[in-house]
């Protein structure tokens, strides 16, 4: 039977005091849907209001995965996302959190979300999350009432990147912010690909990182 990937996407389209433009970043969703749908896996969509999100970096829109994802049925997929309370969770082999600034506004303490995150992690299913989106798994507790986090290793945008990308528009350093809650945190060179399994939590660092990270998460699946 095919495995099943349920996408949980933002839906924030303006971010920090001077309402930044932000969406879901292209190269983040699109990478990974293609490797999934190269695997033959079953990919759903959802958000934490049902709404229709954002992309931002339309202008990678040639790039050819890309180009994939939004001519072949992954962005009308994602336009036509389910409101995240009426997903059943438990039946997905796997959730994935891309990034973009948006869920930096919308994900880091909504608690349905976390319920989700935690459940999902408990039942030995694949938590995968890139660049931004691992703002989702801050303020997930285990059912022993520790922080998912704590003494994990992950990676996401690193301060030094944000630095020199969006520190005046974010709500708080995301690297900062996972290390305060226990997590082992582990930054390659800016911008560059790395991306790290412990366990079946993945995580992956930037936009060039959203393909290995995919490709970590079916790793688990398919082993």
């Amino acid at each position: 039977m095919s495995k099943k990937i349920l996408f949980i996407v933002s839906n924030t389209k303006v971010i920090g005091p001077k309402n930044r433009k932000t969406g879901v970043f292209l190269d983040e969703v699109a990478h990974p849907y293609v490797e999934f749908d190269d695997a033959g896996y079953q990919i759903d969509f959802a958000s934490i209001t049902g709404e229709v999100p954002a992309l931002d970096n339309m202008e990678a829109q040639d790039e050819a995965s890309n180009a994939r994802f939004l001519q072949e049925g992954g962005w009308a997929k994602m336009q036509n996302n389910r409101k995240l309370e009426d997903v059943d969770a438990g039946t997905y082999d796997a959730i994935f959190v891309p990034g973009g600034l948006a869920p930096m506004v919308d994900m880091p303490e909504n608690a349905l979300l976390k319920k989700v995150i935690a459940e999902t992690y408990e039942r030995n299913a694949v938590v995968g999350a890139v660049c931004h989106g691992p703002v989702s798994l801050l303020n997930v507790k285990l059912s022993d009432g520790t922080f998912l986090l704590k003494d994990k290793n992950i990676t996401s945008f690193t301060n030094e990147e944000e630095i020199h990308y969006a520190k005046d528009d974010v709500p708080f350093l995301l690297e900062s912010a996972l290390t305060d809650q226990g997590a082992i945190f582990h930054a390659a060179a800016a911008w560059s690909d790395n991306s790290i399994a412990d366990g079946n939590l993945i995580t992956g660092q930037n936009p060039a990182s959203a393909r290995g990270t995919a490709q970590k998460v079916i790793a688990i699946l398919e082993a």
